[in-house]
């Protein structure tokens, strides 16, 4: 049975447009033909299972690995033509802890702003703005290893924004916190689409952080199996929550029998 397919209409103004992607390491192949495009101020569910692809994804928009096939462009920015403009548009947190334990949350933070050229008084000022804004203005000079694992993802938050991205990419941030610190984090970042107008792609293999007003791209083994706002994904697939439309868009393939057409 193919899956039903469900894709966002074009948008010359998207926040992020992969086109044709497709990635392997060595014969194993990661990624297939895998095209989507989220729009501006916009909050997106990257949903896959784990080992879908999802890491490898946000491994090419973020330029860790080069592009072996296709296309990716931030705000119409293509990352292979033009990174410097691409990426400084783009903001990231990826599921493995980044921060230094044994620095300060501002030392942390400042290392960061000297990274993307920002001047010592204006990366200060900041600093303090990002932090109060993830609720961590009173752990600036704290050592990382005394903060909660959720407040380490807050700083990681806080470090994505320094720079003022208008695409902010998070992968499986809420993997290993407790709920109330998932909720938390999850709602804080999508205040942050409805008031600061950020764009989002939000991975996760986990059901109950998609809400009906998202947009989902639901990847399995490497490939797009629907794309689009979730009621049209139900709809496609003909099922009354995400829950049924994930499990049916996830299915593994079934290898044909010896001998049969």
């Amino acid at each position: 049975m193919r899956h039903a397919e469900v894709q966002k209409r074009p948008d010359a103004a998207a926040a992020l447009e992969v086109d044709a992607v497709s990635h392997a390491y060595g014969r194993k192949k990661a990624l297939d033909d895998v095209t989507f495009s989220i729009p501006p101020a916009c909050f997106t569910v990257l949903l896959g299972l784990n080992g879908a692809g999802k890491t490898t994804l946000f491994s090419l928009i973020s330029r860790l690995y080069a592009t072996q096939k296709g296309s990716i462009r931030i705000f119409g920015h293509a990352i292979d033509r033009a990174p410097r403009e691409a990426l400084r548009r783009l903001g990231i947190v990826f599921q493995a802890r980044t921060l230094d334990l044994d620095l300060s949350v501002r030392q942390n933070l400042a290392y960061h702003a000297s990274l993307h050229g920002i001047g010592a008084a204006d990366a200060r000022r900041r600093i303090q703005s990002v932090l109060e804004t993830v609720e961590m203005g009173g752990r600036l000079h704290d050592k990382v290893r005394r903060l909660s694992g959720g407040q380490m993802r807050r700083v990681e938050i806080a470090r994505a924004l320094l720079h003022q991205p208008r695409l902010l990419l998070l992968d499986e941030a809420t993997v290993g916190l407790d709920v109330q610190s998932r909720a938390s984090i999850l709602a804080f970042i999508r205040e942050l689409v409805s008031t600061e107008g950020i764009s989002v792609l939000w991975a996760t293999h986990l059901i109950d952080e998609v809400q009906r007003e998202d947009d989902v791209v639901v990847l399995n083994q490497g490939r797009v199996t629907a794309s689009g706002q979730v009621p049209d994904v139900l709809t496609a697939t003909g099922t009354s929550d995400i829950a049924a439309a994930f499990s049916q868009l996830c299915r593994p393939a079934v290898p044909a029998e010896e001998g049969s057409l």
